[in-house]
């Protein structure tokens, strides 16, 4: 066993994942808004991720917005057997490129659509519904009407299986109620575990959690403790705070993204990565401090 299959696998529906695969939301120009400065880079990005054995892809089709699916379709399609596709709905991009609230049955319904028809797809394994209450994280709500008309969508045979994003655990808690509910996708990482006791408890079920932005997101992470620990293992701080993640519970799905074939080639290495205990230790006390 070798590269990204030491992270082992977990169940997202009724398909099989590798824990490490790939986020496609950088593959979008500046701020996700508008072509990639490089086509062909962001094209053989896909594509290496997909030769070292990914079959995990996060995408949306409000990123860029179609960039990233439109670059997916051409990458990769026709599709491998075992590629599972996540995609997202529930925000759209406003012409400033701002992020906007889109969760009225009918908006719903288009950008189903638009990501079946820019992924070239018939019908899409995984969608994440976006709550946004808030942008900039989980806000108490009502999600029962945008997730009833996707639940609704996935009855005509739209969409395969239902997950959550930027959500708290009431939200959860009242999706499971009205759809069986795969996943979870929710901000997390070092400095970021408002999810801890709800990663666990999803764990017992046997639902994924998949953090977004596991490296910080626009603001990468930045640590002493961090540093000191990648330094004493000879790995970068990204490809630890990878393996903590993978550490941290067997139901995380890490989907690191990036626009450089060599930074991929990095965060896949994180699943070679050991963490002893003093480096656990060092790791585990950040959060409490901060992050500075």
């Amino acid at each position: 066993m070798s590269g990204i299959d030491r992270a082992g696998t977990f169940t997202l529906g009724d398909r099989t994942v590798k824990r490490l695969g790939y986020g496609a939301m950088q593959l979008a120009g500046p701020g996700v808004f508008g072509p990639p400065k490089d086509r062909d880079a962001a094209l053989a990005v896909l594509r290496e991720a997909v030769a070292a054995g990914v079959n995990h892809i996060d995408t949306s089709d409000y990123y860029g917005p179609h960039v990233t699916n439109q670059l997916i379709r051409e990458a990769l399609a026709p599709y491998p057997g075992d590629l599972v596709i996540v995609t997202k709905i529930g925000a759209r991009r406003g012409q400033d490129a701002s992020w906007l609230p889109a969760s009225a049955p009918q908006e719903l319904a288009a950008a189903v659509h638009d990501n079946l028809r820019h992924l070239g797809l018939d019908v899409l394994e995984v969608v994440n519904l976006r709550i946004m209450f808030d942008a900039l994280g989980p806000a108490e709500g009502p999600i029962e009407a945008p997730l009833s008309a996707l639940a609704e969508l996935q009855r005509q045979g739209k969409v395969r299986h239902i997950g959550l994003s930027n959500v708290t655990p009431a939200q959860v808690a009242e999706g499971r109620r009205i759809c069986e509910v795969v996943c979870v996708q929710n901000e997390y990482n070092l400095a970021r575990r408002a999810d801890d006791e709800l990663i666990d408890a999803l764990g017992r079920d046997g639902i994924a959690y998949v953090p977004f932005f596991p490296l910080g997101g626009f603001t990468p992470l930045q640590s002493s403790a961090l540093s000191g620990v990648a330094q004493r293992l000879g790995a970068t701080p990204m490809q630890v705070a990878l393996a903590w993640l993978l550490r941290r519970a067997p139901n995380i799905l890490l989907i690191p993204g990036t626009a450089s074939v060599a930074h991929l080639r990095e965060n896949l290495a994180a699943a070679d990565l050991a963490l002893p205990d003093d480096s656990l230790r060092a790791l585990d006390a950040i959060a409490p401090a901060g992050i500075t």
